[in-house]
């Protein structure tokens, strides 16, 4: 059994989810135990930061150090402060870091293979967090997959497949951050012979992708119309109280995304603060109030998980297990619910798997692979040439065993 820290900031930029987690197994045999899961919010004027740089502000190097220093001594505040009261202490972490700019493959020049690269940069770097916090830590886990040809996303999907596959129930994991993504997980045996190379040649079947925006343009749109006093729609009742303009939603969903086939990845650069006001733009014509405006772009949401389950998966799944910061949101649940009838729409909490740390227990799990020398990538995921080793391991006085 191995003691693990997990953190992760995502695309909300919410603050710094951390997992203190007890990995025991591999991937085959893998089991995890919470033992403490906190979300720790950036200072006000680091967040603003950000969400500027991810808009695509320029900031000199000297900036981007600074705010790099800046990302790293949270992550290790927030590292130090999950385990403080316990004895037993944390022998690795694993931090993903603060991503500021993600251009997938495809979109990029073309690499030695003939292929279009991707780039992706996380900020809060793991030599500095291994530092302040004296464990080893590591980070950088996207830039290997994307080396091997792949869009370094969606990552969480095969530890998905290690701790929620069923045997007799299909499954679509949909993670509802900042963007959105899914994990298909056809009905299955997980158990087997404890080959580590098991689950790739039982990942025939397995998809996962970006389905497009979540909580983005949502927590544009109620920071926009409260006038900034509000940074998200607590349980979607804002959106609740309008109604959403299906005419819109249909054109929005026409943007060339939606139609892209998997591996596909996305982030704040599509949609992000210029998409959102395009989507004012658009919506002035059809005289929409503010809550008219969140349910449309709710609504989007929605439409855009289902369009992508209906055209990309081989049959639709028995159930969808919902997690992040989204599956709090009670309209678009509801609105999901009410889309994939009869599909059963719950939680991964329901199935185990706490909804808010789901994502920083993922990089816990990781970590602990990349030390033990497993690849962490599903190549039919993110489109990767091979299996790959995740993530630098940055050491630190003691090293981890």
């Amino acid at each position: 059994m191995a003691r693990v820290i997990g953190l992760i900031s995502g695309t909300s930029v919410d603050g710094i989810d951390a997992a203190l987690v007890d990995v025991v197994g591999s991937q085959t045999d893998l089991k995890v135990q919470l033992v403490a899961g906190e979300t720790f919010p950036y200072p006000a004027n680091l967040r603003s930061q950000i969400l500027s740089v991810c808009s695509g502000s320029a900031l000199s190097m000297a900036e981007l150090a600074q705010l790099d220093d800046a990302i790293a001594q949270e992550f290790a505040t927030a590292a130090l402060t999950i385990q403080a009261e316990y004895d037993n202490k944390a022998e690795l972490i694993g931090s993903h870091g603060q991503t500021v700019y993600h251009r997938p493959a495809g979109k990029a020049q073309k690499d030695s293979a003939g292929g279009l690269m991707g780039y992706s940069l996380q900020i809060g770097r793991g030599a500095l967090i291994a530092e302040l916090t004296g464990i080893t830590t590591v980070s950088n886990f996207r830039s290997a997959d994307i080396a091997a040809g792949g869009q370094g996303a969606p990552l969480v999907s095969i530890v998905d497949a290690c701790l929620l596959a069923e045997p007799n129930r299909s499954l679509c994991i949909q993670n509802l951050g900042g963007i959105g993504n899914v994990t298909y997980l056809p009905a299955r045996g997980k158990g087997g012979n404890n080959d580590e190379s098991e689950i790739f040649s039982l990942g025939d079947g397995i998809s996962g992708w970006d389905t497009g925006p979540a909580n983005s343009l949502l927590d544009l749109a109620v920071q926009h119309f409260s006038g900034g006093t509000k940074t998200i729609d607590e349980g979607g009742a804002w959106a609740a109280s309008g109604t959403p303009c299906q005419a819109l939603v249909e054109e929005w969903l026409a943007s060339e995304f939606f139609r892209q086939a998997p591996p596909k990845s996305t982030g704040r650069e599509l949609f992000g603060v210029d998409y959102f006001d395009r989507c004012l733009v658009e919506a002035q014509g059809y005289n929409l109030s503010p809550a008219d405006v969140l349910a449309t772009l709710t609504e989007l949401t929605v439409a855009s998980i289902v369009h992508s389950y209906q055209t990309f998966l081989p049959a639709m799944p028995d159930r969808v297990l919902l997690c992040g910061g989204g599956s709090h949101n009670l309209y678009l649940k509801r609105r999901l619910q009410s889309q994939l009838h009869p599909v059963q729409v719950l939680t991964t909490s329901e199935a185990g798997l706490n909804v808010d740390f789901k994502e920083a227990i993922a990089f816990a799990v990781l970590a602990a692979w990349r030390v033990r020398g497993i690849p962490g990538n599903l190549p039919q995921v993110t489109g990767a040439r091979a299996p790959v080793l995740l993530g630098e391991i940055n050491s630190c006085w003691h090293s981890w065993a």
